[in-house]
């Protein structure tokens, strides 16, 4: 049997995150291969981290409505992007899921509209940061 041609697409998310869940049954309805990588149990590498942040920028990978980020006072402390950084590898529950990557493609939070631009094979201009998606 012939390898799959579509490229597969990788998942950072929890599998208590609703936005996680829509990502996974997004990508399962369209029949495209996904890795997913529970958070949970094995937090994204600082490079894979690095790789999204160098794309999306620091702030947009920062989950700015979640309850770990209130609970820490972010809102209120200056910080730098690395920082910033330094904290989400240290914290995963700060991140803003699912992290999805297909190729040099990436989007922080649910961008369905994004993700159909993936799947219609068109090169996506830029990274989404998954906002209004």
């Amino acid at each position: 049997m012939p390898a799959d041609p579509r490229p597969g697409v990788q998942v950072f998310g929890r599998k208590d995150s609703r936005d996680t869940q829509k990502a996974l049954r997004f990508f399962k309805e369209r029949r495209v291969p996904v890795h997913f990588v529970d958070v949970a149990v094995h937090p994204p590498a600082p490079g894979e981290l690095r790789r999204f942040s160098g794309r999306l920028g620091v702030a947009a990978l920062l989950d700015t409505d979640g309850r770990r980020y209130r609970d820490l006072g972010l809102a209120y402390l200056r910080t730098t992007d690395d920082e910033l950084l330094d904290r989400l590898i240290a914290d995963p529950g700060l991140l803003r899921l699912p992290l999805v990557r297909s190729g040099n493609a990436f989007t922080a939070g649910s961008a369905e509209t994004t993700w159909t631009t993936w799947l219609r094979g068109a090169e996506p201009e830029r990274a989404s940061s998954g906002r209004g998606g």
